[in-house]
């Protein structure tokens, strides 16, 4: 990608003619990041159009190690709200969870475990990680956040009605938004405009099957390929390791059944999918009069 400015914005834009590979949701997860990493070496696609949309840090045994790669790796990284709980040093995650929830409680032990892991000079990367990426891909342009374009720690599905969507884009200025946050891969259509979330690549997608996600995005002919696709990983070893270190079983035992510990954030669709096996899938976003 080249960078250049936008008259119509003050963020700069980085654009490519080429594929862009998308994942978030690292969650100091090393084995999965690890892998998501020579993926995309084994597909020729550079770290100057991969693109990590935060929580580099979270559940997982290894924050230190799993930064300490995506620093190495040269990707785009937007900050999620795990860089910025860290990097400010906040008391808890910020993930937008219910006080009391279950997800809320289970944080505290890996939050306090990712804590003592991160260096003062991590909390610093952290604190400069720009909280939009723009990039330009087959000639539109997309806004790349972690959670809502407005609120970092936004929890947006597939179900998420059209109007929420479109609003969310419109804040933008963009022709679509690209995001994380939410843990689910899914990718949307509303009004012309994309909605592209690439899933997590450190936790299940609660489908009950260890795999994590990705995606491509890959211009042509006919209009922007969006590829959701599936990656295996030693998910035994990360999971051994989260239990080694004391972290919550929910989260260790979700690498291997694939199912989350609690599902307090998730909308009755998306909770009735529990257990249901996602299949890579492919949505082509053509262009006007295509």
């Amino acid at each position: 990608m080249t960078a250049s400015l936008d008259e119509e914005s003050a963020a700069p834009a980085l654009a490519t003619d080429g594929p862009v590979l998308v994942f978030g949701g690292c969650y100091s997860n090393l084995e999965a990041t690890q892998e998501v990493l020579q993926r995309a070496t084994g597909l020729g696609i550079p770290p100057a159009r991969t693109i990590c949309t935060g929580d580099v840090v979270a559940y997982g045994a290894d924050a230190a190690a799993a930064v300490d790669l995506i620093r190495r790796s040269g990707v785009h990284v937007v900050m999620g709200n795990c860089e910025e709980a860290l990097g400010f040093d906040a008391e808890d995650c910020g993930c937008g969870f219910a006080a009391g929830s279950a997800c809320d409680v289970l944080s505290v032990a890996w939050y306090a475990h990712a804590r003592r892991q991160i260096s003062a000079a991590d909390k610093a990367w952290m604190r400069e990680l720009p909280r939009r990426i723009d990039i330009v891909v087959d000639g539109r342009r997309l806004a790349v956040v972690h959670g809502g374009v407005q609120s970092i720690n936004a929890f947006l599905f597939a179900s998420t009605d059209a109007t929420t969507l479109g609003r969310e884009i419109s804040l933008s200025g963009c022709d679509g938004v690209i995001a994380g946050h939410c843990g689910l891969p899914f990718s949307r259509i509303v009004a012309g405009r994309l909605w592209h979330n690439s899933g997590a690549i450190g936790m299940p997608a609660n489908d009950g099957t260890p795999h994590v996600w990705y995606s491509l995005l890959t211009p042509g002919p006919d209009g922007l390929a969006i590829e959701h696709q599936a990656i295996s990983y030693d998910h035994a070893t990360a999971a051994s390791k989260m239990r080694r270190a004391g972290l919550p079983e929910g989260y260790a035992g979700a690498l291997e059944t694939g199912l989350w510990p609690s599902c307090d954030i998730l909308p009755a669709r998306e909770l009735a999918q529990r257990g249901r096996p996602i299949a890579p899938h492919r949505l082509l976003w053509a262009q006007a009069g295509n």
